[in-house]
């Protein structure tokens, strides 16, 4: 499963040199998931609605050039499995200029809305990803 979204570097992401600040990146991710799970049809809204919440787990992230003010980023998100327990995803942002920027690696994990227990996967999301891999 594979989404892409641009958008504009806002000023008020930068520093006083026009620099990205890097604790913006991790909030490019979440664009990138949202649009990507939104796209799906399966909204985070909608799963949370079932009963199930997504608690990030675990961020990870490699910097390899700065974004900077008046840059226009494209977010590559993508899930490789099917998720059971967590969810892994993968994100690459690139700037205009189709350099890489920076790496990283969201993990979420699936509990009770109501107990806070570790659960499944919902099945619903299970199958709409499992289509979209396969279909990759």
């Amino acid at each position: 499963m594979r989404s892409e979204l641009e958008l504009d570097v806002r000023y008020y992401e930068t520093d006083q040199m026009g620099i990205v600040h890097h604790s913006n990146y991790v909030r490019y991710f979440e664009c990138g998931r949202s649009d990507m799970m939104q796209k799906a049809g399966l909204p985070i809204e909608k799963i949370e609605e079932a009963g199930v919440m997504l608690p990030v787990v675990s961020v990870e992230c490699r910097y390899k050039l700065p974004a900077k003010m008046g840059d226009r980023i494209r977010i590559v998100s993508s899930i490789d499995k099917v998720p059971m327990a967590k969810m892994v995803i993968n994100s690459e942002i690139y700037n205009q200029r189709n350099e890489l920027l920076c790496t990283g690696t969201v993990v979420l994990g699936f509990i009770d809305a109501v107990t806070r227990h570790p659960v499944r996967c919902p099945e619903s999301l299970a199958k709409v990803i499992g289509e979209r891999t396969a279909d990759a």
